[in-house]
């Protein structure tokens, strides 16, 4: 298999490093050239390249089965130029990838928007929230516009990502012995790096396409979760105010049936350890 990741930040250096052990040739990109020599030690080839490129993403599909686009946006990056555009592109040189057969996009459960803690799946509408809600969103639309007869399209929606380098105790130690606005209700969806790349290679293996959510079984609320890691690691408690209104534009609890019903078993289900 010859593949493609488009973004080798966090989740798309993990993939790499699991695609090039099993023997795939994988080509990264990156948009900074600095990081050239870091991912030649993972990946059969690297280019850099950015999103707003047609030519250069052109070039990098040439010959490539598989398309992993797993950009990053910082907190201060341009969700639309980071994400949308990078997918008008995508689709606007599709025609110059004939050996294409699918293209996998990491986004966001946050495209659900507030459903007042109920259980969402695939198939119930994407209500955005925020600007950035929608921008993911739209991206969703434009590749899965791009799916035909002879090219998957899997989109998969994140929970919130922790791992290795990114624990939960590390997460959560800014806000230890803080006032938080709210009581803590919303529900909180998490998925480990694990199961991230785990989900990426059963969704290429397994030429899934469409929607699936990618959050793991347990989904706490949110207060449970913080005193449960600040109990565990020692961390001050958090303190809520119920007379400020929350600030998380969103809460809903996110099922993950549809995968796990293609097949993929989750390594990490739970917060154990956490």
């Amino acid at each position: 298999m010859k593949a493609a990741i488009l973004g080798c930040g966090y989740v798309g250096k993990a993939v790499a490093q699991l695609w090039g052990s099993q023997g795939h040739r994988v080509t990264a990109t990156t948009t900074r050239p600095e990081r050239v020599d870091d991912l030649q030690a993972i990946a059969s080839a690297v280019q850099v390249v950015s999103g707003s490129d047609p030519a250069g993403i052109a070039a990098l599909m040439q010959g490539q089965d598989t398309l992993l686009i797993c950009v990053g946006a910082g907190r201060q990056a341009n969700y639309e130029e980071t994400y949308l555009n990078t997918a008008k592109t995508v689709t606007s040189v599709l025609d110059r990838a004939p050996s294409l057969r699918q293209i996998i996009f990491t986004s966001t459960y946050s495209v659900y928007g507030n459903y007042d803690g109920a259980w969402v799946r695939e198939d119930d509408p994407a209500k955005p929230a925020t600007d950035n809600g929608h921008t993911m969103a739209e991206t969703e639309k434009t590749l899965l516009q791009a799916a035909t007869a002879d090219r998957a399209v899997c989109i998969l929606r994140l929970g919130g990502i922790y791992g290795p380098g990114r624990e939960l105790a590390k997460i959560y130690s800014r806000a230890a012995g803080q006032t938080r606005p709210g009581v803590g209700h919303e529900a909180s969806n998490w998925v480990h790096l694990d199961d991230i790349v785990g989900a990426i290679a059963h969704a290429q293996a397994h030429a899934l396409n469409g929607l699936y959510n990618l959050v793991q079984d347990e989904i706490p609320t949110v207060r449970e979760l913080i005193d449960r890691v600040c109990t565990a690691h020692n961390l001050d408690p958090v303190h809520w105010d119920p007379a400020q209104p929350s600030a998380r534009p969103y809460n809903v609890r996110v099922s993950n049936q549809k995968l796990k019903a293609a097949g993929y078993e989750f390594r990490h289900p739970t917060f154990a350890g956490l």
